[in-house]
């Protein structure tokens, strides 16, 4: 089936099961977001009408609740100070023009052979060390508010909401820079276009590339195809939506959004969460672009200790699903070794790791 052809295939549908779905896609986003608002130069304001825009753009043109999410790998970079913006914008486009090249010509199978799941899931730990580190920084800051943050978040996972968790604290943060600032006055962010310097590619922002299209491949592509096919019965392929992820990023990036993918995470929550049309699109659309115009005042005032818990949080969950893999040494390794070096690094040992183990050590010997 040809993706135009999704939207005319589905209904969409405006409901609490497609609200409640709404939120179990977001509850990733808000956070990373948020953290790249308050850590980095980077307007929170652009980008939330980034992920506004596209959660309606994917979900009319596939006519299905597929997620739009921040490339998780840049993300984590850019929040630990490893990137600048101008770097993580430069990543973005470097990955958009690869995906869409890959995307267009099919030949997205060819590189999943030498991207396997150990890999992607290596790379996965990687980030979430990294953000853990990040986090546990952050709140060293003020031990008593990050221990109030580690609470509410416990409270959250005893009541049965341990994904949510991290959007919990995020909400209780924003109570309490509210109650320290006062209401944000609404603001429309102003349209600009930009485009990062020749000095953004650096070999910061190369590194940074490989790791997040290893992740993209596998999570974004791959998975996000499979799991549309078991939850929806849709006939969407990897191909499809490594074309979509590329010119996404292509058109998004210069407008001051922030490199974005595909997710089978979001997916997962969407449809776990009670969405099964494209009405969760439209509704996560019109709150990122109401947060967009009212929350940005919120972020000067986001008390950092908290947000610490909040990307601690996000980073337990990474390191969780990445240690559910077929390899688990190489996956340790590679991701130890994205902390202690850089994720680059880590993923160039990992791929020679992955091809020798692939060819010489059958698999139910090499976990």
């Amino acid at each position: 089936m040809n993706p135009s052809e999704y939207g005319r295939a589905k209904t969409i549908e405006i409901s609490f099961g497609e609200l409640t779905g709404a939120l179990g896609d977001s509850v990733t986003v808000f956070p990373v977001v948020v953290a790249i608002g308050a850590l980095t130069e980077l307007s929170l304001a652009h980008l939330l009408l980034g992920f506004a825009a596209f959660q309606v753009v994917w979900g009319l043109y596939y006519g299905l609740p597929v997620s739009v999410e921040p490339m998780k790998a840049l993300a984590a970079l850019v929040i630990a100070g490893s990137l600048t913006a101008g770097e993580l914008a430069a990543a973005g486009l470097l990955a958009g023009v690869v995906l869409l090249v890959v995307g267009t010509t099919g030949t997205l199978g060819h590189v999943t052979r030498f991207v396997g799941q150990p890999l992607v899931r290596g790379v996965q730990v990687a980030v979430g060390l990294i953000l853990l580190e990040t986090g546990v920084h952050l709140s060293l800051g003020n031990v008593p508010l990050a221990l109030l943050a580690a609470g509410v978040a416990a409270v959250a996972v005893l009541a049965g909401y341990r994904r949510a968790s991290a959007l919990v604290v995020l909400c209780v943060g924003v109570g309490v820079a509210v109650l320290q600032s006062g209401v944000p006055a609404p603001a429309v962010p102003s349209l600009a276009v930009g485009l990062p310097g020749p000095e953004a590619v650096s070999i910061a922002a190369l590194e940074g590339t490989l790791a997040q299209l290893a992740m993209t491949v596998g999570n974004a592509a791959v998975a996000t195809s499979l799991l549309l096919s078991d939850y929806y019965d849709a006939d969407v392929s990897a191909d499809e939506l490594a074309t979509s992820m590329g010119a996404m990023n292509l058109v998004a990036i210069p407008l001051g959004a922030m490199p974005m993918c595909h997710g089978s995470g979001g997916v997962a929550g969407k449809y776990a969460f009670g969405a099964r049309t494209a009405g969760s699109n439209l509704i996560l659309g019109a709150i990122y672009a109401v947060a967009a115009v009212i929350g940005v005042g919120v972020v000067a005032a986001f008390p950092l200790p908290m947000l610490g818990v909040v990307l601690a949080l996000i980073a337990v969950e990474l390191v969780r699903a990445g240690l559910d893999t077929e390899w688990l040494s190489l996956t340790v390794g590679v991701g130890l070794l994205g902390l202690v070096t850089n994720v680059g690094v880590a993923f160039l040992a990992g791929t020679i790791g992955y091809l020798l183990l692939d060819r010489y050590v059958p698999l139910d010997r090499g976990r």
